[in-house]
């Protein structure tokens, strides 16, 4: 969920009515999943979920990101050094209030660092108990293959939507048994039938689970409206 201000920048303003759009999917829409990024605020979203949620559902799984820096409004730059990785996975856990996180993805590669040692990183932060299992975000079939060199690759967050309907990376996620995470499911909430938009999703087969974002009670709601 990007619950921030412009620009995924900033909180947003009405915090008491995304600490409660939070706690509704939770609570009344019995929502499992809830997946974020360090970047997103940046920090910001990790703090409200922690107000919104903490102490958390014993199933609820959280999923973060890390390895993106933001100098500005809608500025992302991939930074993707061990040493950064490693203080973005501390700082996300101390804002999160958890001592593991349950699912932490590579936010984007940096093409400056070898895959390798990204991976790497964030591999020996899951052996040390602070990472439940790892993941890739924005990354080819080939870039999957070169990171399950180093680690178990447990999810791949892909751009995918029912507008935008083509990644090779889907097909060798299906191919590998390797669960695929679409985000703009809804292309960024142009979709007209947001349930319908999902339901496409889901029908492309078992390992795919799609990660809408709301920031609206109502566009919550029909996220769970029978599909059109």
């Amino acid at each position: 969920m990007r619950l921030t201000g412009p620009g995924t920048w900033g909180y947003p303003a009405d915090l008491v009515g995304v600490v409660g759009l939070l706690r509704t999917a939770v609570d009344g829409f019995g929502v499992l999943h809830i997946d974020t990024a360090d970047a997103y605020g940046p920090h910001t979203v990790e703090d409200l979920i922690r107000r919104a949620l903490h102490p958390y559902p014993e199933q609820l799984l959280l999923a973060t990101k890390v390895g993106m820096v933001r100098p500005a409004p809608n500025v992302w730059r991939p930074l993707g050094r061990p040493e950064y990785l490693r203080a973005a996975v501390e700082g996300s856990l101390r804002r999160l209030r958890i001592k593991q996180i349950d699912l932490c993805y590579l936010h984007r590669v940096d093409p400056t660092v070898p895959l390798v040692d990204q991976v790497g990183e964030l591999e020996q932060l899951r052996q040390e108990g602070k990472i439940g299992y790892v993941g890739l975000s924005k990354v080819t079939p080939e870039q999957i293959r070169e990171a399950g060199e180093v680690v178990t690759v447990a999810a791949v967050q892909n751009c995918l939507n029912i507008e935008e309907p083509d990644d090779p990376a889907l097909a060798y996620c299906l191919a590998n048994s390797i669960p695929y995470v679409p985000y703009r499911p809804l292309n960024a909430g142009q979709a007209l039938d947001p349930a319908g938009a999902l339901r496409w999703l889901l029908d492309l087969g078992p390992q795919v689970a799609p990660i809408p974002g709301t920031s609206d009670p109502a566009h919550l709601r029909a996220l769970f409206a029978p599909a059109t």
